[in-house]
């Protein structure tokens, strides 16, 4: 990283971090190395420091570097969890509306569906005692909201975690936390803890006996009925 590049004076900071951004995607960077110092980046772009320290900060939001106590800043390996993260401000203007909240149920029904079938097709014993222990957890929880919740969230984090693909588990566990909302929402209506539960034993059921269709059914049915109670407490935000 010697040679002398040119940038052109509009955005100078984003031109830097997509040229290192570039460098980091064609391995030119690798995890674990090092960025040179300030000083050096700002001789080798021919830009100025507010630049320099703007492009970190951009490269190191996308989850492409980390800086430390004030050491030059090192190139990582891509999360899930970076990518995901960086959805959030996005998902939070989503969720202040109907069609946004309607939105991210679709993909959640599509992400819930997928995972189910896979379940149903794939599930080994060990996955099944741990689906059947959160289950368990689950019906012991009716009654007290805040725990139903965290058992609710179990349950179904338990398909994610039968894939073993980092992507899923963060996909699924921010789908939770941005969704949250609505399972509170939704428990507001009498007997919905309940009725959660036995969908819960349905799904459950259905895995266990390696049957797709079944389980997918039991899915639409479960989300289907919990988004009916949610819609019945929900208000648009003026």
């Amino acid at each position: 990283m010697s040679e002398v590049i040119t940038i052109e004076r509009r955005k100078l900071f984003e031109q830097v971090a997509a040229h290192i951004e570039r460098e980091i995607i064609e391995g030119k960077l690798k995890p674990g190395d090092r960025l040179p110092p300030e000083r050096d980046l700002q001789t080798r772009f021919g830009v100025g420091r507010p630049a320099i320290r703007e492009a970190l900060i951009a490269l190191q939001r996308a989850g492409l570097i980390e800086q430390n106590n004030g050491m030059p800043a090192r190139v990582t390996k891509a999360r899930a969890e970076g990518v995901v993260a960086n959805m959030v401000p996005a998902v939070r203007q989503m969720l202040g509306s109907a069609e946004g909240q309607r939105q991210l149920q679709q993909v959640r029904l599509f992400m819930e569906i997928g995972l189910v079938r896979q379940a149903a097709e794939n599930a080994t014993e060990n996955d099944l005692e741990k689906l059947k222990a959160a289950l368990e957890e689950n019906r012991k929880a009716v009654g007290d909201s805040e725990q139903f919740i965290q058992t609710d969230v179990e349950f179904h984090f338990q398909f994610a975690s039968m894939i073993h693909n980092p992507v899923f588990i963060a996909l699924h566990g921010a789908m939770s936390t941005w969704l949250r909302e609505q399972r509170e929402f939704a428990l507001m209506e009498p007997g919905e803890a309940k009725r959660s539960y036995q969908a819960h034993k349905r799904i459950y059921e259905a895995v266990a006996a390696h049957n797709p269709d079944a389980a997918e059914k039991a899915m639409r049915e479960h989300l289907a009925s919990g988004w009916n109670a949610f819609w019945k407490r929900y208000k648009e935000p003026e």
